[in-house]
């Protein structure tokens, strides 16, 4: 037996930790031991119902995990095998990570690297992993140290927060946007050059404003975005990710005709093994792990719950990591 986050529907929507028997897993060629999990925004949504991420029912929260393998029937996993486990619909379609044992896909896993203990993984999670995936997605698009200011928006967040910390070991000017004017010790302790008041860029703005990033990592959608991108400098590009001020985008097409801007989407959810790979291989070469702990806060398994009330009702800074 073991327990998990479980998420039911009928007759009205609970969550709660339950006791549940391998049995009841759903089909996978990898069975694990969960070490830890961690709060994404999008387990935010799901544990708390804000929004219909869950498609099928019952369901097991988590869309992360790290742990170890038990058993496998997968050529390229082996019980003892350390794993780690980002997206791919887990906790959405698929039963998830917030538990003590999970069946999953060998196909979705990534060999923990060395560089990581399972607790440090999940303090990174797919909110620093997208964070890799957009800083990754800036540099490809010729966005480099120097050549001017790089804004990070919802800095005190998941991917906010370690968006931070990369660009700024990296050699980036970073500008960090926050509406918590108290966190700017915690902004600029994760290497912020200067802080913004979210509100210069959370209401409508004119559909092109005087110059000022040479790049952005966008986590909040919406108005921020389009203020964003009409604040681009020519050639600049901005890497979007998120959706927490809203999924609406309500700009013009002036940006890119006029100032060559590049508006690149960054999925984590269903990026291809490879690129998993290389985003886990740059965040061990190029993530300082004492910034990275400054952002944790751990909970355990019971406590997960109210913790994802307190992240989507915006109480919470940087990465929770769960203890299972």
């Amino acid at each position: 037996m073991f327990r998990a986050i479980t998420l039911q529907k009928e007759p009205t929507f609970s969550a709660s930790v339950q006791t549940l028997d391998p049995a009841q897993l759903p089909e996978g060629d990898v069975h694990v031991q969960v070490a830890y999990s961690t709060l994404n925004y999008k387990d935010g949504l799901a544990i708390t119902n804000k929004s219909p991420v869950v498609r099928v029912w019952p369901m097991v929260a988590g869309i992360d995990g790290a742990g170890t393998v038990l058993s496998s029937s997968h050529p390229n996993w082996k019980a003892g095998d350390a794993f780690v486990h980002n997206g791919w619909g887990v906790g959405e379609t698929h039963w998830g990570c917030l538990s003590e044992q999970a069946r999953l896909k060998g196909d979705w896993l990534v060999k923990l690297p060395k560089a990581f203990t399972a607790r440090q993984a999940m303090a990174i999670g797919t909110a620093g992993y997208t964070a890799m995936l957009c800083v990754m997605a800036l540099e490809q698009q010729g966005v480099e140290p120097g050549k001017g200011d790089i804004l990070v928006t919802g800095a005190t967040g998941g991917v906010g927060s370690v968006a931070v910390a990369l660009l700024a070991k990296l050699g980036y000017q970073v500008v960090a946007a926050t509406g918590k004017a108290s966190e700017e010790a915690y902004l600029k302790s994760l290497g912020a050059h200067s802080i913004m008041d979210r509100a210069e860029l959370s209401a409508p703005g004119k559909p092109f404003q005087k110059e000022r990033w040479a790049g952005v990592v966008d986590a909040v959608g919406s108005h921020t975005l389009a203020n964003a991108l009409a604040q681009t400098r020519y050639g600049g590009a901005v890497a979007a990710c998120g959706l927490a001020q809203g999924m609406d985008l309500p700009t013009t097409v002036m940006p890119f005709i006029l100032r060559n801007v590049r508006l690149i989407g960054v999925d984590s959810v269903m990026a291809p093994l490879s690129l998993r790979q290389q985003a886990w291989s740059r965040l061990a070469a190029d993530l300082d792990l004492a910034k990275l702990e400054s952002m944790v806060e751990e909970v355990d398994l019971a406590q997960a719950i109210d913790k994802a009330h307190a992240l989507m009702a915006g109480q919470v800074r940087g990465r929770v990591v769960v203890k299972i």
